[in-house]
This record gives structure tokens, sequence and C-alpha cells, in this order.
């Protein structure tokens, strides 16, 4: 049995890795190498960053395993993977805190005008500007998975009023006013202050954002991205930040990304754009390994795996009380 990892970590997390799994051989193998590696293994952990043949993958018939480092899997449910026996597992809310801390930054950032006053501070100029409020907004979180429930408890001490939509609404939060199903989100964007995309992307949400959407809007109102960029159609985008009816956007990830130099995204004064920085963390390779170490003995001994990926197609493990998930149990691993 042969165990490849591909995320960032140290000697000391690799060792604990192949102390879990005493029955396996566990390579450390670089992104540059790994399009090559996967071919010979077993049980992959990590998040491919080069392109890779998965179909190649899937036809050697070698490979079981898949434990993301990262909650998007669209980095390798490719069709040919769906289609497998492959078992696909996530990291979906592993990195929850970080992601609802990036996402607060860029919010209040917007909202209290710092990229004016950090201007002007370079300038030396000492003038008041108006600002705005997050305190008693309206929020509505599209996609309520790992991510989109921490933002809830997160932005609930704003006094917002919040509202969300997911394919699953269930166990919705006491202080989360509504949880729908997606259905529902046309009659619920003309009245959210801020609009903030947690969702995964797969066939059904690529582009799900677009023109219609953004007219629907709130004038006036916040469009945030922290999920895919892809998710929103980033023309239609541009043209509600010139035309309205939406007064700005934040984002931690664009379509195409990187974003090229001489996208007009960049010059836009409503805009306010991190390089997809929101899920850094300094305990993310202890999280990781956390994560698949438990995993790998829930294996070994037969038990259902954490964030264990049901329906390939959706991309995300289900909050449907027959899986584990790590933001339920997340305290409880050693």
């Amino acid at each position: 049995m042969r165990i490849v990892l591909c995320f960032p970590h140290e000697e000391r997390q690799r060792r604990r890795i192949a102390e879990a799994a005493p029955w396996a051989e566990v390579a450390d193998v670089p992104q540059e190498r790994i399009a090559e590696e996967l071919l010979h293994a077993d049980i992959f952990c990590g998040h491919a960053k080069v392109p890779v043949d998965w179909d190649a993958v899937v036809k050697r018939g070698r490979l079981r395993w898949i434990q993301s480092s990262a909650a998007g899997m669209d980095h390798c449910l490719v069709p040919s993977v769906i289609a497998s026996d492959i078992v696909v597992t996530s990291a979906s809310g592993v990195l929850a805190d970080q992601v609802s801390e990036h996402t607060a930054a860029l919010i209040t950032a917007w909202l209290r005008s710092l990229p004016v006053f950090f201007a002007a501070q370079k300038k030396h100029e000492f003038i008041r500007r108006p600002t705005r409020d997050l305190h008693h907004s309206t929020i509505l979180i599209v996609g309520f998975g790992g991510v989109g429930r921490r933002l809830a408890q997160v932005l609930r001490v704003f006094k917002t009023r919040l509202w969300a939509v997911d394919l699953f609404p269930v166990d919705k939060p006491e202080y989360v006013e509504r949880l729908l199903p997606p259905a529902e989100l046309p009659s619920l964007l003309p009245d959210a202050d801020l609009v903030i995309l947690a969702l995964p992307l797969n066939a059904s949400t690529r582009h799900a954002f677009g023109a219609a959407q953004f007219a629907r809007m709130k004038p006036g109102s916040l469009f945030v991205n922290v999920a895919r960029g892809a998710i929103a159609v980033t023309d239609d985008l541009v043209a509600a930040l010139r035309n309205g009816p939406i007064a700005g956007a934040v984002m931690d990830v664009t379509d195409p990304e990187p974003l090229p130099p001489d996208h007009p995204l960049w010059d836009l004064p409503n805009v306010i754009i991190t390089p997809h920085v929101g899920g850094q963390c300094a305990t993310r390779a202890d999280d990781i390994t956390r994560l698949f170490c438990e995993n790998l003995r829930r294996r070994h001994e037969g038990r259902p795996l954490i964030n264990l990926v049901t329906d390939k197609e959706a991309g995300f493990p289900f909050r449907d009380g027959k899986n584990p998930l790590w933001i339920d149990l997340c305290d409880s691993i050693p």
C-alpha cells in the first residue's frame, strides 16, 4: 500500500501519518512530480495544483482514495473520477475559521472605506470621508456548509440579520432567521445588503451567478465571493460594478485565476481583491494531518470516513445525518 502526500507539511506531520498507517509506505511528493506519482499511488492526500491526467490515473486502476487537502474538490473531480470507484473525502470545514476571518476582514475593510484611507495616509491627508455599517445589515449566505455556517457564527456578533440558502436546508441555527433551498434565492436577493458566495464549484454552480442574479440584487449592496471565482460570470460582475445595481465587490477568488494584470477588475475603485489567501493558516498542515490520520484509522477499522463525498458530482459532503463531518467532530479528534 502506497500513500502519496502532496500538501505543504513538515517531517513531523509525515511521521504522524506514517504512525497512523504502519501498514503503508508514505511518500512525500512535490507538485512538479505529482502527476506521475499519482499513477503509483493507492491513497492520495493533497491538492494537485499542476495538470494531472486523471483519466490515465483512473484507467490504471490503482488509486482507491483521495483525501483532499482543500475544501473545494474541482481540482480532482473530473468526469472519469466521478464515474470511478475512487473514494473521495474533502477538507470541508477544516479551514472555515480562517476563511471566515478573512471574509470579515474584506467586508469591514470595504464598508469602512479602508482602501480610501490607506491611500490618503500615503498622501498624509487627514480627511474624514463617508463609511458604511455592517451592524444591523441583512446578510445572505449562498452555500451553508462548513464555511457558510462558520461565517454566520462570526457575523452574528454584528447584530446582523442572517439568511442562507443551501442544497440541504437542515439544522438551522437559532440565530439564522431563514435557511431555504436554492430555488428561493431570487426572492431573497432584492432585500440583502450583502450577498456572500460560499458554494463549491461543480457543474451546477459554474457561472450560476450572472447578469440575472446581479440585476436582482439590492441597489447599493455588496457582492462577496470567497468560494470559487468561476461561480460568478466575471464579465457580468464587471458590468454590475460599473452600471449597478451593486455598489461594490470583495473577492478572495477570481475567474480567471490568477487575474491577468490588464483585467478591468483591478482598476475598479469599488473592488477589493486578495489572491486566494483566505485559507492560509498557521495550523493548516497540522489540521489536515489530524483529519487524514483520523480517516486512515477509520478506513482501516471499517468505520465511516469524515467528510465523505457520497455524491461526487455535487463535490461536497452532505449534511444529511449519514456521514460524520469535520465541523461537528474537529474538537474531539486528537
